[in-house]
């Protein structure tokens, strides 16, 4: 199997498997080892060539277990989105199934590889997995967000024999969350081969305590463990390596390590001239570690690093290279529509870059530690991270099973495994992440104090529930997370996203903090200021208003906000046939709702201006099932409209059908919108938005006339044949004119023929309950989103869409080995 070096980078660690890069780096004047082993850390891609079956199987622990006929899948993978959906579940997973799942694989290993250390690295399994190798149990994690690994060592063969590692899977308890959770193996595997004397997981840690224009120091401390069954004399070599692959500075420590115990060794190297990452140019350097015993490289790891400093103040906010940088973030869960939480790493990319196009510059990871590779996106995008931890401490926070806030909750969750397991996973989130330019705040929790659910105080008056646990046991949680994250990384504020102030205030909350994050309490922004004025204050989760933005925009000490949503999501759900929130500023195809135009031209630099229009009850609110301004010009004769215009331009001309109908300075704008009232006529309302009195951008909306065909617009065209690339595949229906009808729903289904497959179907209707696993998809306003991925055969691949009474539409990809 080929090694994927982005999903090695998710670890926080890119592992080198052969000299040749470092015999180029030799030619440039860098010195090298004498010597290399061939195979000094081997990284084996393990997401292919898995079994799976649902159901509850105890003896398929057991190598000899026949599942010969169980489905043949590669992970990432998620059940749950197969369905069906059903109002028997529970509307906060958004009304889809859980149960018991268990996966099995079968491999080889070479005899070489004999004396070597074998772990097995899950980038997230939920939930509550436990993993046998060989018919041995080797370990168990209950919270699915968190990465963890298991040691294979002592139970491996080698040569001829098969080696079988299986996993079981409960996640039973379906209606234990607040949002969709996905079930199953849905992040990537990793079968990692190393040396007995080899660099820790996550044993790397880099910071850079001192950054000048001239010259940054580099702090490195690694984790080097010894299981051989001797001691050990060895060097460490830290490279640093710039962002043109050349060494930039090095440095080298002799270390002795006793059998069966690890050694950390601390150096600083010094760079001169450090390019800094920034929003604007996220510059990468690497750490390249090395192990040398007797001359030979045992062991090679790199770590990608950014060299920057950040700073939050109470009175100035966030301080980003020594410059005032305001926090223009949003909030993402980890769903992908219809592909559930299994994401593709390609999917996760243009999500984000769909968002770093509005002007967004920070994800808050609501409410979870993420998949590694969002981090790794965004070091190399230039986004800011707030990592969070968990959603709720102990007990548990209602999980609402017929609708939000109906009927009688569930309370299963991580409650159940908080005290045992909340240190450990904290620990494990800062550990993998804490190398990441672009994480800058460590979040402990959300909500936690949110009134009744379920701590209270009598700071709440008449809303006190005596007989709930007290909001001082929040406290008593919070205070070992928190030692726990400043004993691995002082380097980042300690933050949690509070829900109600004044009854974590009566607890002491907040002064265990490093900085405050307010959810939708902009109106205690000033007063606090003033009442605790060393307080570090932002606003954690914040609604779409103008006036939310205002509140950060205005006041320096505020350090900026996250909205909720970046995206909509699955779960969260209100009553059937609904399955998620339309929160987003994007809907779940990616596609921009009018809310993100309009965040656009608030956040942007770049000359935008869009049109919507309110007319009518259409369009969708904030869980899917609300009204809003939408995006069409189709609407009755004689109807009276109102036209919305967004835009960052300092001035606006409106036309209809090529006559001028008025001129606007965005100085006239209300709460940010400019807006005219209008008599509808069919044809072209047009905005053009000018700068210094040119034409800098425009925007068109069009009547539609009948529906005529389907339309296929792919994002790409030539796929890696590597069985993860992939194409998005926007779908439309048009009228003669090539003019999307917003009302079109018909169902389309797709074919393909040749290397690649059909992922899912999007559609953005939060009310439909279409399997997303059919080819077959309703159209919603007109459009919709298919998603393909490739497989390892290279070749055409044709897709043809039909629907019925319009004419199809094919549109042919490539597939391609290499570049």
């Amino acid at each position: 199997m080929k090694l994927n070096l982005s999903r090695c980078l998710a670890l926080g660690t890119a592992l080198l498997l052969t000299r040749a890069g470092s015999a180029a780096e030799s030619a440039e004047g860098e010195s090298s080892p004498n010597n290399t082993a061939l195979s000094a850390r081997t990284v084996e891609d393990f997401d292919f060539d898995w079994r799976f079956s649902l159901g509850d199987f105890p003896t398929a622990v057991m190598p000899a277990f026949n599942d010969s006929a169980w489905h043949r899948v590669n992970v990432p993978h998620d059940w749950s989105i197969a369905g069906p959906f059903g109002p028997e579940y529970a509307s906060g997973n958004g009304y889809a199934p859980g149960g018991i799942g268990w996966y099995r694989k079968h491999f080889h290993l070479d005899p070489a590889q004999k004396g070597r250390r074998v772990t097995i690295e899950f980038d997230g399994v939920y939930d509550y997995s436990e993993v046998w190798i060989n018919g041995v149990f080797v370990g168990a994690r209950p919270y699915g967000y968190s990465s963890f690994a298991h040691d294979l060592t002592p139970y491996l063969k080698f040569g001829s024999d098969e080696n079988v590692i299986a996993v079981r899977v409960d996640h039973s308890r379906y209606a234990d969350s607040r949002w969709y959770t996905g079930s199953g193996i849905y992040r990537h595997v990793r079968l990692v081969v190393t040396s007995p004397l080899h660099l820790g997981r996550w044993g790397t840690y880099v910071t850079t305590p001192t950054v000048k224009a001239n010259e940054a120091v580099v702090r490195v401390e690694t984790t080097v463990e010894n299981n051989s069954d001797r001691a050990s004399s060895f060097s460490l070599q830290s490279d640093i390596l710039g962002p043109a692959g050349k060494l930039v500075a090095s440095s080298t420590t002799t270390i002795t390590c006793a059998s069966g115990t690890h050694q950390t060794a601390s150096q600083k190297i010094k760079v001169r001239n450090p390019q800094l990452w920034s929003l604007d140019s996220p510059t990468l350097y690497t750490l390249r570690s090395r192990v040398l015993a007797d001359k030979v490289v045992v062991d090679e790891t790199t770590t990608a690093f950014g060299i920057r400093t950040a700073r939050f103040d109470p009175d100035k906010g966030l301080l980003f290279n020594g410059r005032p940088l305001k926090l223009k973030g949003v909030c993402i869960h980890h769903d992908a529509g219809c592909l559930g939480a299994a994401v593709p790493d390609k999917v996760l990319e243009r999500r984000l870059r769909l968002l770093k196009d509005l002007g967004v510059n920070a994800i808050r990871t609501s409410h979870n530690p993420p998949a590694p590779e969002l981090l790794d996106y965004c070091d190399r995008l230039g986004l800011l991270v707030m990592d969070e931890a968990f959603d709720e401490f102990t007990p548990a926070k209602n999980k609402w099973v017929s609708g939000r806030n109906n009927g009688l909750p569930s309370h299963f969750g991580y409650a159940e495994v908080f005290k045992q397991w909340s240190v450990t996973d904290i620990r494990d989130m800062v550990r993998r992440d804490r190398n990441h330019p672009c994480v800058i705040l460590w979040s402990i929790g959300n909500e936690i104090d949110y009134a009744n659910d379920p701590f209270t105080d009598p700071v709440l008056g008449a809303e006190y529930q005596p007989g709930n646990p007290p909001a001082q046991d929040l406290v008593k949680c919070a205070r070992p997370l928190i030692a726990a994250v400043k004993s691995l990384d002082l380097t980042r504020p300690v933050t949690a996203a509070l829900a109600n102030l004044p009854l974590s205030e009566a607890a002491g909350f907040p002064e265990l903090l490093d900085a405050v994050g307010y959810n939708y309490q902009e109106s205690r922004y000033a007063a606090d200021h003033k009442k605790v004025p060393a307080r570090i204050i932002f606003g954690s989760e914040n609604h779409h208003g103008f006036d939310a933005w205002q509140a950060v925009r205005t006041n320096d000490y505020v350090a900026g906000q996250f909205l909720w949503t970046g995206i909509d999501y699955l779960g969260e759900a209100g009553p059937w046939p609904n399955r998620g929130s339309g929160a987003g500023l994007l809907d779940l195809c990616g596609f921009q709702k009018p809310l993100a135009w309009f965040r656009q031209s608030l956040w942007s630099d770049k000359p935008m201006v869009y049109l919507c229009v309110i007319g009518g009850n259409r369009g969708l609110g904030r869980r899917g099932f609300g009204y809003g301004p939408v995006e069409q010009w189709n609407w009755p004769s004689n109807t009276t409209v109102t036209v919305l215009c967004y835009a960052n331009c300092p001035e606006v001309a409106l036309t209809l059908n090529d006559r001028i109908i008025d001129t606007k300075s965005l100085a006239e704008a209300t709460n940010g919108v400019l807006r005219w009232t209008i008599p509808y006529e069919p044809g072209e309302l047009r905005a053009v938005g000018r700068v210094n009195g040119n034409e800098a951008c425009e925007f068109a909306l069009k009547t539609a006339g009948p529906a005529r065909r389907l339309k296929l617009l792919p994002k790409a065209t030539r796929l890696q044949a590597d069985g993860t690339d992939i194409c998005h595949l926007e779908f439309q229906v048009v009228d003669a004119n090539g003019v999307r009808v917003p009302n079109a729903a018909p169902e389309v289904t797709f074919e393909v023929t040749g290397p690649a497959t059909l992922l899912g179907i999007e559609n953005g209707d939060l009310n439909n309950s279409e399997p997303y696993q059919s080819p077959t998809r309703k159209a919603f306003h007109g459009r919709g989103l298919a998603i393909f991925e490739s497989t390892t055969t290279a070749g055409k691949v044709v897709i043809k869409a039909t629907a019925p009474d319009l004419e199809p539409a094919t549109v042919e990809l490539e597939t391609v080995t290499g570049n």
